[in-house]
């Protein structure tokens, strides 16, 4: 599959070849469902939280006899029954993360790619690099090529003048090839791959 490659200036650089295996295959909406569900399980912090009954502040106290009273037997005022008592089997701190095997998680990076690149929201640029850190400048360039939302893999390595210059531009994010993944390449309109990204990923999913 042949696609141009073109300039931040807009200008033509040439054409570039996508493996077939990495960028054309038939996208399957369950595998990325799988990946992206994965991704944001590991992401969630879980450190949600509340009182057991052993760590309310009222006294251990029986709150009143056993026998006699007409009412029903209570121990003390930390019951989950009564208002501000402990609550019974409520949210602890724990891992929302599961497993997902290394050659789950890469066929899910290549049908991302491969979902890009059937709607016609792949873009190859020969460079992600500026001389200075120019927001205004680049900004500019990334409204005339009609990028509103973008997401931009480069390298091994982000050029650091680009990144300070695209960090303060809303809808635009930029990720070393080996930060790559599912989630990020779904959640922007368009994918913008350097020639130095496509090399590294290519390399990275052969």
């Amino acid at each position: 599959m042949k696609i141009d490659v073109i300039k931040l200036d807009g200008g033509t650089a040439g054409t570039v070849d996508l493996g077939e295996e990495i960028f054309g295959l038939e996208p399957r909406a369950d595998i990325l469902h799988r990946v992206v569900r994965w991704q944001r399980n590991n992401a969630q912090q879980g450190t949600h939280k509340v009182k057991t009954r052993s760590e309310t502040s009222y006294s251990t106290k029986k709150i009143y006899k056993q026998k006699g009273t007409g009412g029903a037997r209570h121990g003390d005022r930390n019951a989950p029954i009564f208002r501000k008592g402990g609550i019974y089997k409520g949210p602890t701190p724990r891992s929302h993360g599961h497993e997902l095997t290394k050659k789950f998680r890469k066929l899910g990076l290549k049908h991302a790619l491969s979902a890009k690149a059937a709607e016609g929201n792949l873009v190859v640029i020969d460079s992600a690099a500026m001389d200075a850190p120019k927001t205004a400048m680049l900004a500019k360039q990334i409204k005339n090529l009609g990028w509103k939302r973008a997401l931009i893999i480069d390298g091994a390595q982000v050029d650091e003048n680009f990144a300070m210059a695209a960090r303060n531009i809303e809808g635009l994010d930029v990720l070393p090839s080996m930060g790559a993944n599912v989630y990020d390449i779904l959640k922007r309109d368009t994918l913008v791959i350097t020639r130095a990204g496509l090399e590294a990923l290519e390399a990275r999913l052969q």
